[in-house]
């Protein structure tokens, strides 16, 4: 049965790293972050129109990305990304983020702790409310009731943390 596995958390916390490495390990699909895509090919500032384009095609891009899947799908991010990123900057929930957000199943989500630190890039905006971030990832995720771990340390350590949480789904 395939089990879906969500990377999330604030920027600069090894989303992209871990997605790969743990694809990698357990010889599976990860689907890449469409946002870093997207904004490299638009001209900056982007709105509220383009966070919801964003979530959508991330969205399109895992679940075609799961039909192709046996064991599991990695994630780098998903709708619930999106929505924080929407509700932090813009002040607002879009509707069709907020049903995305409804509608996505995964099995696990990986909380990237803020342990890391802050690597400067320029599409990453929010250095210094890395731990208000954090915060509302974990409690969004407390609220809705989803199955999370949060993940820490670095490099290899981190990979095992995430493994050990991983291999507890089975």
């Amino acid at each position: 049965m395939l089990k879906r596995i969500a990377i999330t958390g604030p920027e600069s916390t090894g989303k992209s790293w871990l997605a790969e490495h743990l694809a990698a390990d357990y010889k599976a699909v990860w689907v890449a972050e469409y946002a870093r895509e997207y904004l490299n090919g638009i001209m900056l500032p982007y709105n509220i129109q383009d966070i919801e384009h964003i979530a959508v095609a991330q969205h399109m891009l895992i679940e075609a990305a799961a039909l192709k899947a046996t064991n599991y799908i990695f994630a780098d991010t998903e709708a619930l990304v999106c929505d924080i990123w929407a509700k932090f900057v813009f002040g607002t929930e879009p509707e069709s983020i907020r049903q995305l957000l409804q509608n996505q199943h995964f099995d696990l989500y990986l909380l990237c702790d803020i342990d890391l630190p802050w690597e400067p890039d320029p599409l990453r905006e929010h250095p210094d409310e890395r731990k208000i971030l954090f915060d509302l990832y974990k409690d969004t995720l407390e609220q809705l009731g989803w199955p999370y771990a949060i993940i820490s340390g670095e490099g290899n350590e981190r990979l095992l943390n995430a493994v050990n949480a991983i291999n507890q789904l089975q």
